[in-house]
């Protein structure tokens, strides 16, 4: 007799129960969109790093024997066994993170971890001759660079641990994973997938606090960390990090501004300009969270966003038909609410939105656009982190250029337009590691992202990101 296929219920729980730790400190995790008990995420501790990083340096030199074809190969084996538990990693990530399974959300994120390890795997990376000139022949190559540290956020756990891991894998370092305290389930679930394929040791995880993240950074044994998160946190490891002189990729804050020209069609950009700013309810570094609207077309973008924004549903990210869910943790809740309160008191108009249920069950808060006067107020300068979009209204452009690179970051922006030439030309003025031009914050794994100003520095994806996990070596003779 058959055994009955399994549910997804069935197979999320048999993934959480292969995660949940049997004995030591342990601590509740919850649903930020209903509170309801998701699983136990382990507390970690520095022994437990300690023990992880002396397995991880102990497995690194028989992964970087195995050379860059045979490491490829294992890790498009990984990339199948995140396919094979998609299903179960994303109603993991739904319930822990808030986001809806739907849309650019849950299933998206773990489609997106597949193939982002797909395109470390199949990138090309060769030698490079330098000169050779008959009397000179100088190659570069990039050989490993031992352990790396991999320190996540809690808005997209699951991709950007990956966009962490795949290239130092590939590169034939070993990995030492810290998820957020806030979406650790998520991380372990994803490690635990991985490491049905990859070799013992290779990628280990430590779920602990700050002070286990701070460990990791200073750990004279890991040789380079990569980080996304706040630009104090980052500020932070650069300091921890400094006697030991490690290497850094820093994906720190955003602020991104985008730039509407007077010559767009409004309908036809609305639903752009919103997942630009909206996509995982506004919770991306590199989303949207300055609009500056030229007065001639104003009125019109405004009013064809706030039709897209009022029509997107928002709820438990279970339910199929929702698209936008809860604030992680309240405390990015009481941020978005502090900086929209504060923009009421000063006279802000909000359009849309800016009414939480404080009291409701769950994390969340409405979908916001506010006209904004006054340039200095907190909503425009801080990053909101939130489904919150500040509107201010300008004349020309050299004025709109002037305050989107008034802030001290610059990870992304975008300009707006029916003209792809005038569009370049505004595109050239900012100050930003990333300019879209009829879209905000779209990647592609072949493609170099990173930040200016405080937003960090470092490359990640594609070639780039590759040679920025290994040593670079240059053989002469």
């Amino acid at each position: 007799m058959n055994s009955p296929t399994p549910t997804l219920d069935q197979t999320q729980d048999d993934l959480l129960e292969r995660i949940t730790p049997t004995g030591g400190e342990r601590r509740e995790i919850l649903d930020p969109a209903t509170g309801q008990l998701v699983g136990h995420a382990p507390v970690h501790g520095l022994d437990d790093l300690e023990a992880a990083v002396a397995r991880a340096a102990a497995a690194q030199p028989a992964w970087a024997a195995l050379g860059h074809e045979r490491r490829s190969a294992v890790l498009l084996e990984a990339a199948d066994a995140i396919d094979a538990s998609a299903e179960a990693l994303a109603r993991i990530l739904s319930r822990e993170q808030g986001k809806p399974l739907n849309g650019p959300n849950a299933r998206f994120e773990v489609g997106g971890a597949s193939g982002w390890l797909r395109a470390a795997a199949a990138t090309p990376l060769e030698a490079e001759v330098i000169l050779d000139d008959g009397d000179v022949h100088a190659e570069l190559h990039y050989r490993p660079i031992g352990v790396v540290g991999a320190i996540g956020p809690w808005n997209w756990p699951q991709m950007i641990t990956v966009w962490q891991i795949g290239p130092a894998l590939r590169m034939g370092n070993t990995v030492v994973v810290k998820p957020s305290e806030y979406t650790p389930l998520s991380v372990l679930a994803l490690v635990e997938v991985l490491n049905t394929v990859l070799p013992a040791g290779v990628l280990e995880i430590v779920s602990g606090g700050r002070e286990v993240g701070a460990a990791l950074a200073a750990h004279p044994s890991i040789g380079k960390v990569m980080f996304t998160g706040s630009t104090s946190t980052g500020k932070a490891i650069i300091r921890s990090s400094a006697d030991t002189v490690k290497r850094l990729t820093l994906e720190l804050g955003g602020n991104d501004a985008g730039i509407v020209l007077p010559d767009v069609d409004p309908s036809a950009i609305a639903e752009g300009l919103f997942w630009g700013a909206f996509i995982n309810t506004g919770q991306t570094c590199a989303a949207l969270k300055r609009l500056y609207v030229h007065d001639d077309v104003y009125d019109a973008v405004v009013e064809a966003l706030a039709d897209v924004a009022r029509a997107m549903p928002m709820g438990v990210g279970l339910d199929e038909q929702n698209v936008l869910g809860p604030l992680q943790n309240r405390q990015q809740f009481e941020i978005v609410d502090r900086l929209v309160e504060a923009a009421k008191r000063a006279g802000a108009n909000v359009l849309v939105g800016g009414d939480p249920d404080r009291d409701g069950p769950g994390n969340f808060y409405p979908t916001t656009l506010v006209e904004v006067a006054d340039h200095d107020l907190g909503l425009v300068q801080e990053e909101q982190f939130g489904p919150a979009l500040p509107i201010v209204r300008y004349h020309d452009v050299d004025e709109a250029v002037a305050l989107a690179n008034s802030v001290d970051v610059g990870l992304g922006a975008s300009v707006w337009s029916s003209d792809l030439v005038e569009a370049r030309r505004v595109a050239a003025r900012l100050e930003a590691g990333t300019v879209w031009i009829n879209a905000h914050g779209a990647i592609h794994p072949m493609v170099p992202f990173g930040g200016a100003k405080q937003s960090g520095y470092g490359l990640e994806f594609g070639v780039e990101g590759l040679k920025a996990l290994g040593v670079p070596q240059v053989i002469n003779g």
